[in-house]
């Protein structure tokens, strides 16, 4: 099944499963907004994506407690 003009939030992406997945989906045509803590790990997979002609957008989150 091709995803091509979906668009999926994937978060906890800057490894594991969520970098997997991100990976995957956007090689099925879906635009991803990738969210993790390390921006460096996102601007990565962020460049991976797009040299292999999907989009993508990174936003580095880190949840704090109050």
């Amino acid at each position: 099944m091709k995803l091509i003009g979906t668009v999926a939030i994937m978060t906890g992406a800057s490894g594991g499963t969520g970098h997997a997945t991100a990976l995957d989906l956007a090689r099925q045509g879906t635009s991803v907004a990738l969210v993790a803590r390390r921006q460096d790990r996102l601007d990565a997979l962020v460049a991976d994506i797009e040299s292999a002609g999907g989009t993508a957008l990174a936003k580095p989150h880190r949840h704090i407690k109050p």
